[in-house]
């Protein structure tokens, strides 16, 4: 199969971040960049054409349409219809690979564009999404498809091919529900909670020939490990500037990809040190660490989405006296370099069908922007920025603890001002302010992630007697709350 022409509709500014990002991801893809090649009307220089001709001409030679509706119909000429019509037109009577996204509400659509939408709807099937992350998913996924049905690929992308082996029956449905409803929540995303596990994943794009896909064991399966066994994430702590054995701290996390982040961001804030406000703004008092959790859990989504799942080694996250160091197998895409991370850039995820839920349930922020927002959180609080390197076919990014590093003797200085491991229990029990929720708890203690909370640190409580129900009778009931008992109490109170 020769390189492909794919032709991006659309001039109209309401997608002007999309079109720039398809056209990133596509040639900083190593596998689509084999294939495609887009074109987007704005790269054009001027010349001595008319403009409908122009792009009608570039949707002749085009072998993939792609069109982008939303709410805006954009310009109309003197027939009163827009250019996107028109190449919608053009495509659809010359026998063209149409894949349609439409975005935006249908109450606030243009009238001319709900009717081009609805005569899409009529001749083939859609796809919606919600910003850049969730269209570049969809379109890899439709880009691949298109490629496995031209005969072009024999073995599909990691994230995108079937899992050996694994099954639906693999698919834990209670981690499926905790995702509808935490990206529903968190994002307005569409499918509620109670859909069909088939649905969920067909519309997440996680279905190969009816099997379960590489991405959806790693998201949602009951056991990922045992299918994918480099997928684990392996936390140390070290109490100097480098690597040593005997390893004071180390653990080695499996689960959900969605497990292994909270785990590991649990993992380092353990054994930051802390310094804890009063209470003169609220009944809570605010805790800051020497490294922002979000940087943190940042550089941790960061690895975990984009790391080479074909590689035999882990994720590691490293922490010295002086620094975090977080490493993934896998090496920037052809398209970035480490220069341009610290600048405005598209997001070419290397595993899109993993970065879209990650997204969707609030893991991961908008595309491209997550390395800039750990650098600005960084500065903010007056840390040195992070830095980035390639090193033997590993990513790595450096977070910089707030301590001289000039020479090996700050390790010592450093050692007590580290704040000693707390079990989760005791860490649940100091964040009890009255009675809370269950969603108010978690919230507390920045966790994301609902069966981690519950297993390590709601039951363990409850176990321990440091909290109790406030509606003991009625375990399940949608009032309940939970408060600490005289047991917890104390315990808060010799911490304090």
């Amino acid at each position: 199969m020769s390189v492909a022409t794919i032709f991006v509709s659309s001039v109209q500014k309401e997608f002007a971040e999309e079109r720039r990002a398809i056209r990133a991801f596509v040639e900083g893809d190593p596998l689509l960049r084999r294939y495609f090649r887009v074109f987007l009307f704005e790269d054009l220089p001027a010349g001595d054409r008319r403009v409908d001709d122009v792009y009608l001409s570039e949707v002749e030679r085009c072998d993939v349409y792609v069109g982008l509706f939303g709410n805006d119909y954009g310009f109309e000429g003197t027939s009163g219809v827009s250019p996107t019509e028109i190449e919608f037109n053009a495509a659809t009577a010359r026998s063209k690979t149409r894949l349609i996204f439409i975005a935006g509400d249908a109450g606030s659509r243009h009238p001319k564009m709900a009717t081009l939408v609805a005569k899409a709807e009529a001749q083939l099937v859609r796809r919606r999404f919600e910003g850049v992350t969730e269209l570049i998913a969809v379109l890899y996924a439709s880009l691949v498809d298109h490629l496995e049905r031209a005969g072009a690929l024999r073995m599909k992308p990691f994230d995108a091919a079937a899992c050996p082996d694994a099954g639906l029956v693999d698919i834990d449905p209670v981690r499926v529900e905790l995702f509808l409803s935490r990206a529903h929540s968190q994002r307005g995303y569409a499918l509620l909670p109670g859909t069909p596990i088939e649905s969920a994943l067909s519309h997440l794009n996680l279905f190969d020939h009816e099997r379960p896909t590489h991405a959806a064991v790693l998201l949602f399966a009951r056991d990922p490990q045992r299918f994918l066994p480099s997928s684990e994430i392996k936390c140390m702590h070290f109490h100097g500037l480098e690597v040593r054995k005997p390893i004071p701290s180390y653990q080695i996390y499996k689960g959900t990809l969605f497990e292994l982040v909270d785990h590991a961001v649990d993992f380092v804030m353990s054994k930051l040190a802390r310094q804890v406000g009063t209470r003169a703004a609220g009944p809570q008092a605010p805790v800051e660490y020497e490294l922002p959790r979000d940087v943190v859990s940042e550089a941790i989504v960061n690895a975990v989405a984009h790391r080479d799942y074909a590689s035999n080694a882990s994720v590691q996250v490293m922490l010295f006296a002086d620094r975090l160091e977080v490493w993934n197998p896998g090496e920037l895409p052809a398209a970035l370099t480490i220069a341009e991370l610290r600048r405005p850039h598209a997001s070419i995820p290397r595993n899109p069908l993993i970065a879209d839920p990650m997204f969707l349930a609030a893991y991961a922020e908008k595309a491209g922007s997550g390395i800039l927002d750990m650098i600005a959180r960084s500065r903010e609080a007056g840390l040195k920025a992070p830095e980035f390197r390639q090193s033997g076919g590993q990513f790595v990014q450096t977070m910089w603890r707030p301590v001289s590093t000039s020479t090996p003797q700050v390790a010592p200085q450093v050692a007590p001002q580290v704040a000693p491991q707390v079990a989760p229990e005791l860490r649940l029990a100091y964040a009890v302010r009255g009675e809370m929720t269950r969603q108010e708890l978690q919230d507390a203690l920045g966790l994301k992630d609902r069966k981690h909370f519950r297993e390590s640190y709601l039951d363990p409580a409850l176990a321990a007697g440091l909290i109790e129900w406030t509606r003991p009778d009625e375990p399940n009931s949608s009032r309940q709350r939970y408060r600490l008992t005289p047991k917890g109490a104390e315990a808060a109170a010799q911490r304090s």
